[in-house]
């Protein structure tokens, strides 16, 4: 009869088939062949399961990956340089984090993954400038102009002139007569119908407007017709940053039956995907997202931790030390006048009352000089650190440098917008204190966050992973991986009849040399 332990180990050995054999007294573990296979009923088997076997075939094709797994971007930089070189280098894609910065940082970011990455995977996060459209415009036509292929659209509500350009321009066939579209989109939505807007082609109506334009042609615009505007969706549950807090269990299936629909109504040349984000932390988490269908995966709020990420070591050492509910929901600084809200961390820091207070604030009151003066002095010795009316030159000034006078214009003509900008720069500037580690804000500290970071705290307790000191993003990423191949090839064997005992399904961290010897030993 087979040990515990060794029952376990086969179960951990993930590289190797297995066959379990029920006997009268236990269980046998035995390597199949073909004469166990053909002469025992009482068996069940346990296929090799490796990191490289997970998710779609034809995701990892189409984005030349190794593994189906994608480091989301963080905007500001936080989802850096640093970080999408490493996810590249190991056979995964990064998103670089050009949300919130200026042209010419995105183009010195791009400069530098284009020389150090070369042909390995790399893409761009283009956030929806919903208050903004001439730089989400000025953002496309740079990567355009730089070779950039691959872009993340995330927080768009509907499709916009700018994503359309992007993804429509240099379409074409080739000498077989199939389309090539040079630009990919991978959309990282959580509403319905945004997700049908993605998976159908561009609208008619843009794709004239830009023949209009000439900044396509004609023929561009026939082909488009035929193309989704992105063939790869990432479901986006409850998660850091922009987030509806929706739920992985319904929100991917949901989505996966959207895309099965798009493809029955439009007959696509290529397969659609659709991945899951938000709350993969785990490789229970990790497995089950494979398990339900899910293309790829994508993780966020646990990259942040990392020694890459493009933030300050105080708040990588919070973000370590986080447990779910060190999370709330606060409001947006890039669609505060409407209502929209990030998840952050809580933990160590006032930010998400702040926020909510100056909300409140916008919503009841018509000009700042209407607030109870008691609530003016606190907003501005505390949180402005200034007068208002210094704060509205300072935040004029920030939109003049970005050549936006119609919002200038508009601040000085209407009070209550006047008002919106100043809090907002306040919420802008907030993620940036963050990134730069400035103590003197450390209370006013925005740090995107989701509950994920908790559950993945839980689980790298007393390892080599808990200090954030040794996080680094493709090592987590190849833990969550192989993690998630020792999870099936439990549940696998539980589906079968087989009561493992405690731990076969529990993955622990491991080095990435020992991930590899692991991986390795398949060859064997």
């Amino acid at each position: 009869m087979t040990s515990q332990l060794d029952l376990v180990r086969a179960i951990h050995n993930i590289s190797r088939p297995q066959l379990l054999i029920k006997s009268f007294d236990g269980i046998h573990v035995s390597r199949p062949s073909q004469s166990n296979m053909a002469s025992l009923s009482d068996q069940i088997y346990v296929p090799a399961i490796l990191p490289k076997n997970l998710g779609n075939s034809e995701f990892k094709r189409r984005h030349g990956l190794k593994y189906a797994y994608v480091a989301g971007a963080m905007a500001n930089g936080i989802a850096s340089t640093a970080l999408v070189k490493t996810m590249g280098e190991n056979g995964m894609v990064g998103f670089f984090g050009a949300g919130g910065l200026g042209l010419s940082q995105i183009e010195t970011a791009i400069l530098e993954l284009k020389a150090g990455l070369g042909d390995k995977p790399f893409g761009f996060n283009l956030i929806h400038s919903l208050a903004d459209p001439d730089h989400e415009m000025a953002t496309i036509k740079l990567y355009i102009h730089h070779g950039v292929t691959l872009i993340s659209a995330a927080a768009f509500l509907r499709i916009t002139l700018p994503l359309v350009y992007y993804r429509v321009k240099g379409i074409h066939r080739d000498n077989q007569g199939a389309i090539v579209t040079p630009n990919r989109v991978i959309a990282k939505v959580s509403r319905i119908e945004v997700a049908r807007q993605f998976f159908a082609p561009p609208p008619e109506k843009l794709l004239n407007r830009l023949v209009d334009l000439k900044m396509i042609t004609a023929d561009e615009a026939m082909l488009a017709s035929q193309i989704p505007m992105a063939q790869d969706l990432t479901a986006e549950a409850d998660s850091g940053g922009h987030t509806d807090n929706r739920p992985a269990l319904t929100l991917l299936p949901t989505f996966i039956a959207l895309k099965n629909e798009a493809m029955a109504t439009y007959n696509f040349q290529h397969p659609l995907c659709v991945g899951l984000g938000g709350g993969i932390a785990t490789p229970e988490s990790a497995s089950a997202a494979f398990s339900m269908g899910a293309a790829y995966i994508l993780t966020g709020s646990i990259n942040q931790a990392c020694v890459e990420a493009g933030i300050c070591e105080d708040v990588k050492k919070l973000l370590s030390q986080a447990e779910q509910a060190d999370v709330a929901m606060a409001p947006s600084a890039d669609m505060f006048e409407i209502g929209a809200r990030v998840q952050v961390l809580k933990r160590g820091t006032l930010f998400p009352v702040r926020a909510e207070k100056l909300y409140q604030f916008y919503k009841n009151y018509t000009c700042f000089s209407d607030l109870p003066l008691g609530a003016q002095k606190e907003i501005e010795d505390k949180f402005l650190f200034t007068s208002f009316e210094s704060a509205w030159q300072s935040t004029r000034d920030f939109f003049l440098s970005r050549g936006n006078q119609q919002e200038v214009d508009r601040a000085e003509q209407n009070p209550a917008h006047k008002m919106a900008l100043v809090f907002r720069s306040y919420l802008g500037q907030s993620s940036r204190w963050a990134i730069q580690g400035n103590t003197q804000r450390k209370m006013d500290y925005q740090v995107w966050c989701g509950p994920a970071m908790g559950a993945f705290n839980q689980w790298v307790k007393g390892s080599f992973l808990e200090p954030h000191t040794n996080r680094f993003a493709a090592e987590i990423a190849m833990n969550l991986l192989t993690g998630a191949c020792v999870v099936t090839r439990a549940a696998f064997a539980r589906a079968q009849g087989i009561e493992l005992p405690p731990g076969a399904g529990f993955f622990s961290p491991m080095k990435l040399s020992e991930i590899t010897k692991l991986i390795a030993s398949e060859s064997m």
